[in-house]
């Protein structure tokens, strides 16, 4: 029984630290893999949830505002629209 005490005792924090460890190198490889892509062509600028598997999002694609409606099944294109221009709220800092 003492074995198994000193065993958790030991093991568990290292499982914690390992955990830990792996989380900190994925948000470190994720940050480096997205912030060395220059410009991005395409933005989200709203989603909607309509529903628990159903939500409407409008995404800016070179110049241009396309609402599309994401479920579980994928993507689909329901309408298509030139960019509007960027408004900016007063008392926000752009």
């Amino acid at each position: 029984m003492f074995w198994y005490i000193l065993k958790l005792l030991v093991l568990l924090p290292l499982i914690g630290v390992l955990a830990w460890g792996c989380l900190k190198l994925a948000k470190k490889m994720q940050d480096r893999a997205t912030a060395g892509g220059g410009s991005r062509s395409v933005r989200i600028v709203e989603t909607t949830m309509l529903s628990p598997t159903l939500k409407l999002a409008v995404v800016e694609f070179h110049g241009r505002e396309i609402l599309v409606s994401v479920s579980r099944s994928g993507l689909t294109r329901l309408a298509e629209a030139p960019a509007r221009a960027a408004v900016q709220i007063a008392g926000d800092p752009a």
